[in-house]
C-alpha cells in the first residue's frame, strides 16, 4: 500500500477489474445481523433528521441485496438501489427493493437521475474503497443527488485502522483507504461540502461523512474541525506513523504464529469462524492453511462448499463447529 505525499490517500498500486470481481459476487449483507441493525438505525436517523415522507427519493450505491433501503421502503420512503452485482441486484429486485445493475459514474450517474430524478438522501457505505476511479466515482455521486439533498458516505477509517493494527482490510478489492481528511478533500473536489462526520463501529471503526452540495443549506458542524485535527494528531502527515504500522503487522504475523505452533504442539483442533476477504489477507500473509486450522464455516450458503483462495481451508455451514467442539476458534470477520 502506498501513501500520497500531497493528501496522504493510501491506495494499493494494482488491482483486479472491478468487473471481474462483481460479476458473481458472494457477500450478501443481509446475512450479518450487526448490519441490518445498523440499516435501520441509519434510516431512522435520516428520515428524523431531513423529514423525509412519501414524496421524497432514498438511493445507494452499492445497494447489495437491499438490506439499508428496505427500513427506508418500511417507512412509506420510495427507494432505488444501485448494485454493480447482477447476481445481488437479482436477490434485492426479489426482496422487492428495485434495483438497477451497473457500475456508478459520471456519465451512469447524470443517466440515471434523468429516469428516477435526483435524491433527497443518497448512502455510499463500504463502496469508496472499491473503485479505482476515484474522481469519476465521486462526480457520480454529486449528479445523483438534489441542490438540497444529502449524501453519505461510509468508509473505515484509516485512523482507526491504524491505532488498532487492522492490516487484513488491505486487500485487492480494496483500492483507497481514507483518512477523514483525505475523504473531505476528494469530495470538494467535486463540489460537495462534508458538514458533518459521525464516528461509527462498524467494519472496524468507520467514518460517516454527510455532504451536500457546496450552497446548500447545511450548516458546518464542529465534528468536522475535530475530526481534521485528530487525523492530524495522530501522524498523518508523518511518515514515521506508517513505517511503524507496517512492523506492527510483522510482530502480529510472529505472534498469531507462535500462537499456533504451540497450540498444535499441545495437540489442541483450532478451526476458524467465517470467510471474509480480511480472513485471506490475514491467514495468507502469516502462511497458515490446514495444517493449522482444520476448517472454517460461514452463515452465507454461496460460500459453503468452498476454499478459502490460497491458504485452501475447508468452508462449511456454522453447525459443523457444535460437531467439531475445536479447542480455539480464530474469529476472522471481526470487525462484525
Amino acid at each position: 500500500a502506498f501513501a500520497c505525499d500531497a493528501c496522504r490517500l493510501i491506495q494499493l498500486p494494482d488491482g483486479p477489474d472491478p468487473a471481474e470481481i462483481f460479476s458473481d459476487y458472494a457477500f450478501f449483507s443481509g446475512f450479518s445481523e450487526t448490519w441490518k441493525r445498523h440499516a435501520d438505525d441509519y434510516a431512522v436517523e435520516m428520515i428524523d433528521r431531513l423529514g423525509l415522507t412519501g414524496e421524497s427519493l432514498a438511493v445507494e450505491v452499492a445497494s447489495n441485496d437491499g438490506t439499508l433501503l428496505k427500513p427506508f421502503q418500511s417507512r412509506g420512503i420510495p427507494v432505488r438501489g444501485i448494485e454493480p452485482a447482477e447476481n445481488v441486484a437479482d436477490v434485492a429486485n426479489e426482496n422487492g427493493v428495485a434495483t438497477e445493475s451497473f457500475f456508478l459514474g459520471k456519465a451512469s450517474g447524470e443517466n440515471f437521475a434523468d429516469r428516477n430524478g435526483q435524491a433527497d438522501v443518497v448512502a455510499a457505505n463500504n463502496v469508496l474503497a472499491h473503485v479505482p476511479d476515484l474522481n469519476d466515482f465521486i462526480a457520480g455521486l454529486a449528479a445523483l443527488l438534489k441542490p438540497q439533498g444529502v449524501l453519505t458516505v461510509e468508509f473505515p477509517h484509516v485512523r482507526r485502522q491504524l491505532d488498532e493494527n487492522q492490516f487484513d482490510t488491505i486487500y485487492h478489492e480494496h483500492w483507497s483507504y481514507f483518512w477523514f481528511s483525505t475523504a473531505k478533500l476528494a469530495f470538494e473536489r467535486h463540489g460537495l461540502r462534508v458538514f458533518d462526520v459521525k464516528l461509527t463501529e462498524t467494519h472496524g471503526g468507520s467514518a460517516r461523512c454527510y455532504c451536500c452540495r457546496a450552497d446548500a443549506r447545511f450548516e458546518t458542524t464542529p465534528n468536522v474541525a475535530e475530526q481534521l485535527e485528530l487525523d492530524r494528531l495522530a501522524g498523518r502527515e508523518d511518515a514515521a506513523t506508517y513505517d511503524a504500522f507496517a512492523e506492527t503487522v510483522r510482530e502480529t504475523k510472529r505472534k498469531l504464529l507462535s500462537f499456533l505452533i504451540e497450540a498444535k504442539r499441545q495437540g489442541k483442533r483450532v478451526c476458524a469462524y467465517g470467510a471474509p476477504g480480511k480472513g485471506n489477507t490475514l491467514l495468507n500473509y502469516c502462511g497458515i492453511g490446514t495444517d493449522m486450522i482444520d476448517f472454517t464455516v460461514d452463515r452465507n450458503p454461496k460460500k459453503q462448499g468452498n476454499f478459502l483462495p490460497g491458504s485452501r481451508i475447508p468452508i462449511k455451514s456454522p453447525d459443523a463447529i457444535a460437531q467439531a467442539k475445536p479447542d480455539y476458534v480464530l474469529i476472522l470477520p471481526w470487525n462484525l
